[in-house]
């Protein structure tokens, strides 16, 4: 039987492959029986019960309750330990922070969700999202923290965990957002932008092959998470889907980020609450109005609120904004064809009212033969979704990627992972 020497990963065995196979196979519940995992991977009886015990006395897997009989002897399940470690997923919005711990399952165990300005720098931002990691931390049993996934509502460069040039983050370029947790925590880091999580999240719910799904979220800015293939598409250096700064013609606002008729100076979350102060102050009444003169900061969260009553200067917003998002989501459709378009974020919390204008403008302005099978929804509009989809990402990291680097380890740890030690 091997030892933990030869399960050093310099050059990967028969046995080891087989071996992390078998993990993965109970882990996801492809293969969860000595019978079912000798038919799947065509071992033999002998070599399969090596390899599971050699993962039972790792603590990856452990015998279960008995499946049902198919007419001899019931054959004993095994399941993954997912208890062993926790996964924390720490989600940066503009105006938010959301933190989350799961097991190595993905189920979520405790969760912390707080207002919080991205524009506050690096160093402010992350000491208060520690802080509310560490709080969930020592509220629950001591289990060790496995790997970490943190997003970011802004460019990442996914290879080194660092923001470049992010439009609505100012001081985070170039910041090693990644050492700064993996020194806290000591455990392996990723880091990516917000939306890829929530596209990880609905690639998550459709666990079939190859799914090509776009994930556009409309909020304080507006950005796109794209899977191709089942696989996230970050490209060359993490800026794929950054839709939100497209030149729209004829456009002279200028954006956040410094340029001029960008998207989302025109249609994204901050633009409409420019746009509502400037119609109350020429005169509109309604509920945004009201709540302008009630001295309270407008947000686009106002604005959905208020398209959904019936406020007629809000779905004016509200409509405006789809129209011109599904010209860019058109765009995206003739060049990638997705079969999927998931919807989302603040703005895009209204609905049908949104999804009818951009419906209308994908399938007025795609070919046919890229719209031919396209189903165009809102998400499930899940609180939950951004750490459901950091999980997605953690574990696909862990499990499909690292294992090899790590499993002889018991656990992974940051110089395996990532190549080299946390410093500190």
């Amino acid at each position: 039987m091997a030892n933990v020497s030869t399960l050093r990963f310099g050059a990967q065995t028969d046995e080891v492959t087989s071996l992390l196979r078998i993990v993965n196979m109970v882990r996801s519940g492809e293969a969860v029986t000595r019978p079912e995992i000798g038919r799947v991977t065509g071992l033999g009886r002998g070599v399969v019960a090596q390899r599971i015990d050699r993962a039972v006395d790792m603590g990856f897997l452990e015998d279960a309750e008995y499946a049902p009989s198919s007419g001899g002897r019931a054959p004993r399940t095994l399941r993954f330990r997912a208890e062993r470690g926790r996964i924390v997923v720490c989600a940066l919005g503009g105006l938010h922070i959301h933190v989350g711990i799961t097991d190595l399952d993905g189920e979520i165990l405790d969760e912390a969700h707080r207002a919080w300005d991205i524009s506050e720098g690096p160093e402010k931002t992350l000491r208060r999202a520690t802080t509310m990691v560490d709080d969930l931390l020592a509220a629950g049993d001591g289990t060790p923290v496995w790997a970490m996934v943190v997003g970011l509502p802004g460019p990442v460069d996914f290879e080194t965990g660092r923001p470049v040039a992010p439009p609505i983050m100012p001081g985070w370029n170039g910041f090693d957002v990644r050492r700064a947790f993996e020194e806290r925590y000591d455990a392996p880091v990723w880091v990516d932008n917000d939306v890829n999580l929530l596209a990880a999240g609905e690639r998550a719910r459709r666990r079939e092959d190859g799914v090509d799904l776009i994930y556009c979220k409309v909020g304080t800015g507006i950005g796109a998470g794209l899977v191709s293939r089942g696989r996230l598409h970050r490209g060359a250096n993490g800026a794929a889907g950054d839709m939100g700064h497209v030149r729209v013609p004829g456009v002279e606002h200028v954006c956040r980020c410094g340029k001029t008729g960008c998207l989302e100076a025109v249609a994204g979350g901050w633009a409409l609450v420019r746009d509502a102060r400037a119609r109350v102050a020429d005169g509109a009444t309604g509920m945004l109005a009201d709540i302008a003169a009630s001295g309270s900061e407008l947000t686009p969260e106002d604005i959905a609120i208020s398209a959904e009553r019936g406020d007629p200067l809000a779905i004016s917003l509200i409509q405006s904004s789809a129209r011109q998002v599904g010209e860019a989501i058109a765009a995206l459709v003739n060049m990638f064809n997705p079969g999927i378009i998931v919807i989302g974020g603040a703005v895009a919390s209204t609905g049908e009212l949104f999804l009818a204008e951009v419906r209308h403008r994908v399938y007025e302005l795609s070919l046919p033969l890229a719209t031919r099978d396209l189903l165009i929804k809102t998400s499930e509009n899940d609180r939950s979704e951004p750490v459901r989809g950091g999980v997605d990402l953690a574990l696909e990291q862990l499990f499909e990627v690292s294992l090899p680097r790590w499993f002889a380890e018991g656990r992974p740890t940051v110089a395996a992972v990532h190549g080299t030690p946390a410093a500190g």
